[in-house]
């Protein structure tokens, strides 16, 4: 029973990321993790500094809205 709820709550784990991934948000987890093992010299961002970061990168600071 425990190995079916592990296996459920690990498919819904990389279903969540999968779609963030799609829509292009990145998991800032998977960043954090990255920056500690990587570059643990340098400072890591916090998630607001992060996610403004990911949006410039892709978009090249051009949000375009309705309003």
């Amino acid at each position: 029973m425990l190995n079916k709820i592990t296996g459920i709550t690990r498919a819904a784990r990389y279903l969540r990321q999968s779609m963030r991934l799609m829509v292009g948000v990145p998991e800032y987890s998977t960043y954090v993790n990255h920056m500690k093992i990587t570059h643990p010299d340098q400072p890591v961002m916090s998630y607001q500094e992060f996610f403004r970061e990911r949006q410039e990168a892709r978009y090249g600071g051009k949000v375009s809205r309705c309003c």
